[in-house]
């Protein structure tokens, strides 16, 4: 038997959508009075000094919160500690239970609740105050247990529930989740958090398959496929059988990349039934596409399918250092 006790008669759909688009217009407003706030000195102070604070604590950003607030502050936790902010996320039940031991004075403590009297920080707060370990609050309310507590408090905008009774916390937390994205942003900017720092913290999965560098999908030293300019066509089709890769670089004895020749150009070569003994200077190809060794790996995948080939030559001031085929690069997750 259902739980619920007035059973809404089904409405249609032209009502259901209303509904959700309604909902949608309602965390919209919620986040333009967010952007609205940074134009309030105060709240800009606030924000500006808790960048300061973060980005010169010695310890770690703790980020604690409970119910909703504390599934936001978890994400949060998880954004920054991706983005290159030390962040670890401490649940407020267990802090009372031996956690608070993992919180040191040179940690920062951030605070999230939106009513700023949820009682479960209690410990937490009394904690920050009796080690002076830095508390930073994110309340709607000014007046609260929580925001008077705090060394920096960061006031949310007031702001209406989607939900139809105004109670489910909807454009509340999504104003949070906006807010936390904001502040790791600006995080980011002023470390000069790069792609190169993202993609350290994320080498795994295809988010880090795309952040890849051809350097270290390339073949290298021995593996690469290479003849001299004076070399014979028998000779570079030897080496290009070798090297597997459907292609040989030509090069001058400088290292330095001259020309290239590739399975479609053997087919090419022996359709017109040319002697094998010729320079292989006749039949390669003298402008050879290449790339550098710290070009994103996506990015030569997708030069190769603008140009409609499948091997790249790698060089490093003018000197060939290797060579990526787009097997390697399918097989490695780039996309």
């Amino acid at each position: 038997m259902s739980t619920v006790s007035n059973i809404v008669p089904f409405k249609s759909g032209g009502h259901i959508v209303e509904t959700a688009c309604r909902s949608l217009a309602v965390a919209a407003s919620g986040l333009n009075a967010l952007e609205a706030q940074f134009a309030e000195r105060d709240f800009a102070g606030a924000f500006l000094r808790l960048i300061g604070l973060i980005m010169n604590v010695r310890g770690r950003l703790i980020v604690t919160g409970i119910g909703k607030s504390g599934i936001v502050a978890r994400k949060m936790t998880a954004t920054l500690t991706s983005t290159g902010t030390p962040a670890i996320f401490l649940h407020p039940a267990d802090a009372g239970h031996g956690d608070l031991g993992m919180v040191t004075p040179a940690d920062l403590v951030l605070m999230l609740s939106h009513s700023g009297e949820s009682t479960e920080l209690g410990p937490i707060i009394q904690y920050c105050k009796r080690f002076a370990i830095p508390l930073a609050a994110m309340t709607a309310q000014s007046n609260s247990t929580i925001a008077q507590a705090a060394d920096i408090s960061i006031l949310m905008p007031p702001v209406q529930e989607a939900c139809p009774n105004s109670l489910a916390p909807t454009t509340s937390t999504t104003v949070q989740m906006a807010f936390g994205d904001a502040l790791a942003v600006s995080l980011m900017e002023m470390r000069g958090f790069s792609a190169d720092d993202f993609h350290k913290f994320h080498p795994n999965g295809r988010l880090g398959a795309q952040l890849v560098k051809v350097r270290e999908l390339m073949a290298s030293g021995d593996d690469i496929p290479k003849v001299r300019g004076d070399a014979t066509l028998l000779e570079a089709t030897i080496e290009m059988t070798r090297g597997r890769l459907g292609g040989t670089a030509i090069v001058d004895n400088h290292e330095r990349l001259i020309g290239a020749f590739t399975d479609g150009d053997l087919r090419r070569t022996l359709t017109a039934k040319q002697n094998l003994t010729e320079s292989i200077g006749q039949f390669m190809t003298v402008t050879p596409l290449s790339v550098g060794p710290d070009e994103l790996a996506s990015e030569a995948l997708r030069r190769m399918h603008d140009s409609s080939v499948m091997l790249f030559f790698v060089c490093e001031d003018e000197r060939l250092i290797g060579a990526v085929h787009m097997h390697d690069l399918l097989e490695a997750g780039v996309a």
